[in-house]
């Protein structure tokens, strides 16, 4: 039995980032470790990012919404479908909508809650912790 795994994955919680950008997903992976709150996993494309959030059940997806073979939307209903994964909250990462073309506060629109890129840290982290309540 590992005792440090078993205590690290009750008190932390656990994302899954699903971007093609492999940069992108070290910088975010790195910066949310280092609060000692999450734990990260990512996958660099949709159909990995499906079978990493079946497996590993994450507390929460960041979802890239432009990449090649499989767009965000579609991986994203391919989990909201699937009964293992459909409550799983997904926060989508954008570059496409930039911050202020967006009248909603909460950063959600269609129902659908997002963060833009360039990311801004904190913005993230409270955007994580919201959807984690």
């Amino acid at each position: 039995m590992d005792l440090f795994k078993t205590k690290t994955s009750a008190s932390k919680k656990t994302i899954l980032i699903i971007d093609d950008e492999d940069d992108f997903c070290y910088f975010i992976k790195l910066n949310l470790e280092q609060t000692g709150t999450f734990e990260v996993l990512t996958a660099n494309n949709g159909a990995d990012g499906i079978e990493m959030a079946k497996r590993y059940q994450p507390d929460l997806v960041l979802l890239d919404i432009i990449m090649p073979n499989m767009t965000g939307t579609q991986v994203a209903e391919i989990l909201r479908n699937d009964k293992a994964t459909k409550d799983i909250p997904i926060i989508f990462v954008t570059a496409i909508v930039k911050r202020g073309e967006v009248g909603a506060r909460d950063y959600q629109f269609g129902g659908n809650y997002f963060v833009f890129k360039p990311v801004k840290l904190d913005e993230l982290i409270n955007e994580i912790g919201a959807k984690l309540k």
